[in-house]
């Protein structure tokens, strides 16, 4: 069985979250307050972690597959494993659309939408043929370009002067109602519910006995981290600039100017959000591969990867345009995700209290 350290789960957590997230306008609805429905969101996330963990907890050798079996038993766990491997599916099929949009809107505009997705896909199935292992080491070195890279462009955002901390003003203007909204279950569901897909990687862990700490600090740290992008693309841009942008933080980046040296650097946010694309598409469909394996109880991996990985290349053209893409994303999809991210969660949460019951009332009973 392939193994996985503590330190390429935490790697794996950061970049899995930041992902895509800086490509959109992330609770937008309840304008200058929009930091503020990620912060709750977020809190909300961590919450729902720290269930997923204590659930994880009553069986550390099981994945999600073995831990639905064992809350729902054989046959309805099989069913609801399939639907989280279509969920798994589907997540990776959004990730690689926008892979192609992104690469057709920046660098490649005379380039085939469809052979940018053909040679994603074939890279994201070579990653998952590998195996996690492999995946989690491409992660550790992706992880210092990547925070570097960050760095650097919040720095320069920062000692450019665009920044403007009236747009942040006034808080809460509109009082609590609009930044529920904005939270939940919008942000609570893209990024922080996305989380779920850890049921199938935390059994591989090497020191089962940190995972928790782990876990929980690399989602804070995330978290703050995008927190911190939400208020960036505030003071610079302002909320209605952000809220009718596809892309603001690419958009904050191009007014950087540093000494008319330092300019359009949006070409270096364009590579770091194919990084974060590429990351969180590749673990989808590695966990969508995965589940099927567990499913089928099939030896040959390889297989799966091959039908699956057709399904999201074939399955990312249904939709029309990119307009549409994220239309259905951010109005449509994230309103049924909770139901794998929560819902069914918080089932299995009450069946293994229910279970921890009845022991314990036959244990007293003897």
């Amino acid at each position: 069985m392939e193994r996985i350290s503590n330190y390429q789960l935490a790697v794996t957590i950061i970049l899995f979250e930041i992902g895509s997230t800086p490509l959109f306008a992330l609770g937008s609805g309840a304008k200058q307050d929009s930091w503020l429905a990620m912060l709750f969101a977020a809190a909300a996330g961590l919450l729902l972690l720290i269930m997923f963990l204590y659930i994880q907890r009553i069986a550390p050798e099981e994945c999600l597959i073995g831990l639905l079996k064992l809350c729902f038993g054989s046959k309805i766990g099989t069913v609801i494993g399939g639907c989280f491997a279509l969920y798994f599916a589907y997540e990776s099929m959004r990730n690689l659309r926008d892979f192609g949009e992104i690469t057709n809107l920046t660098l490649l505009s005379s380039t085939p939408q469809y052979v940018t997705m053909l040679v994603i896909v074939l890279l994201a199935t070579y990653a998952v043929a590998m195996g996690i292992e492999t995946f989690s080491r491409v992660n550790e070195a992706l992880l210092p370009l990547i925070s570097l890279s960050y760095g650097a462009l919040i720095l320069l955002i920062l000692i450019s002067g665009i920044l403007h901390k009236d747009n942040l003003l006034p808080i809460l203007d509109n009082g609590l109602r609009p930044v529920i909204k904005a939270a939940f279950p919008d942000i609570l569901s893209f990024p922080f519910g996305q989380m779920v897909l850890f049921f199938m990687i935390w059994h591989l862990m090497s020191e089962k006995q940190k995972m928790k700490r782990i876990s929980i600090l690399s989602y804070l740290s995330v978290s703050a981290f995008l927190i911190l992008m939400n208020i960036l693309n505030l003071m610079v841009l302002g909320t209605t600039i952000v809220a009718n942008s596809t892309l603001p933080f690419l958009q904050a980046v191009q007014l950087i100017q540093v000494g008319d040296i330092l300019e359009r650097l949006d070409v270096m946010v364009t590579l770091l959000l194919f990084l974060g694309l590429f990351v969180k598409m590749t673990a989808f469909y590695w966990g969508a591969v995965y589940a099927c394996t567990q499913l089928s109880r099939s030896t040959s991996r390889r297989l799966w990867v091959f039908y699956v990985g057709f399904i999201i290349f074939i399955t990312s053209f249904i939709e029309p345009n990119y307009t549409y893409h994220v239309w259905l994303g951010l109005n449509v999809s994230v309103k049924f995700f909770p139901v794998f991210q929560v819902v069914i969660p918080l089932l299995m949460f009450l069946a293994v209290l229910f279970r921890k019951h009845r022991r314990a009332e036959t244990r007293s009973n003897v």
